[in-house]
């Protein structure tokens, strides 16, 4: 990272190594392993920003309903606060939660991440108390460390109709509501939005307070994204009914994402123009290629390169047009375990031979480090 002059890093603690059974008796031993690491940045003149939750349950908690109980939400608060108030001296930026679209709707609607639930009863129960969770960690959070600054960071994707005909706009505008609307109004003070209320058909478990604790004050707002969607009705898919289609001749990642610098700015204003967000951050944004080793040692990613320049350009006219924005996080640093899809995908600009943990910066990551160098030289 010092050789790539970047001077923060974005890092996610696991709730199960600081609190095994996802409530009691904490594990000094995995508090001390993130004060190595905060420490260790702080020591390479490198600023850690640490996101409290990215999907990795108690498996305790799981095992008494997950994020589908209220008992959740209550737990992550207090583990929010243990965190906090073990490295609030050293980290002043933090998040609450990384993509909760991802646990609530993958995990508990599409089965496709952990837990590997499909009914739409327990997923729609999971967002809102994820929701409560960020609001009550958010509380707990500045009462552990009150020089805190505290965001949220969501993922969205700009959203299109795949034709002109009423059902496939209508199609659209629900999917817009599930993955974008769904995660900001209530935590802008909106509320739940009710066409998606009516569309879920799910009673929600809401008690006296909740929005208020869930639309806290935030210092900024994370935003991540990867990718756009087109949009067709599917009445008999699934909530919320409305299929993504594949556009043809259009460019895309090796994982067959589309590639669309222009969502990206368009979300930045988004959350800007719509929302009012004071200040934003792109706190995941990169693309995964099939990237092999050269004779020489070298890796030369120019696919990545590209997506890399057109994104960061898409943050400069956003920027110009007025967005807060604050700074831009690469994903990822390092080739990495992506999850569900496993050490296949790599979106490091840094190569990682598994076998042998050799690193080497790719192509990208030398220009992502002459980007930096040049917006230094630039704006100081």
């Amino acid at each position: 990272m010092k050789r790539l002059g970047t001077d923060t890093y974005r890092l996610s603690l696991a709730w199960p190594r600081v609190l095994p059974g996802g409530d009691g008796p904490v594990n000094d031993a995995g508090l001390d392993f993130y004060d190595r690491l905060v420490d260790g940045l702080l020591d390479a003149g490198i600023t850690p920003s640490v996101t409290a939750y990215h999907w990795d349950l108690p498996q305790a908690l799981q095992d008494r309903g997950g994020w589908a109980e209220r008992e959740t939400a209550e737990h992550f608060a207090a583990y929010a606060s243990v965190v906090a108030g073990r490295l609030g001296d050293r980290v002043t930026q933090w998040a609450t939660l990384n993509e909760p679209l991802c646990s609530a709707w993958i995990g508990h609607l599409e089965g496709r991440m952990a837990p590997g639930i499909t009914d739409l009863t327990t997923a729609v129960r999971a967002s809102y108390h994820l929701l409560l969770a960020h609001g009550l960690a958010t509380q707990a959070i500045r009462a552990a460390a009150p020089g805190a600054q505290i965001g949220l960071v969501t993922n969205h994707s700009t959203v299109a109709a795949a034709s002109t005909r009423s059902e496939d706009i209508a199609a659209a505008a629900r999917l817009d509501g599930h993955i974008n609307r769904w995660w900001l109004d209530p935590v802008y003070g909106r509320g739940f939005p009710a066409d998606m209320r009516e569309v879920y058909g799910v009673e929600l478990p809401e008690r006296p307070g909740d929005l208020d604790t869930i639309a806290a004050p935030l210092d900024w707002h994370g935003l991540n994204y990867y990718f756009p969607a087109t949009v067709t009705d599917d009445p008999q898919g699934p909530a919320p009914y409305a299929r993504e289609i594949r556009l043809p001749d259009v460019p895309r990642t090796g994982l067959d994402w589309q590639i669309d610098a222009d969502g990206l700015e368009a979300l930045l204003m988004r959350l800007t123009d719509d929302y009012g967000v004071g200040r934003i951050y792109v706190t995941e944004n990169g693309s995964a290629f099939p990237d092999s080793r050269n004779a020489d040692g070298s890796v030369h990613d120019p696919e990545r390169t590209g997506y890399l320049e057109q994104h960061v350009a898409a943050c400069a006219r956003a920027v110009r047009k007025g967005a807060p924005l604050a700074g831009y996080y690469a994903w990822s640093l390092l080739d990495n375990f992506e999850w569900a899809y496993g050490y296949e995908p790599r979106f490091g600009l840094i190569h990682v031979d598994y076998p042998t943990q050799t690193r080497t910066i790719k192509s990208s990551g030398h220009r992502y480090a002459e980007i930096i160098a040049a917006h230094r030289q630039a704006h100081g």
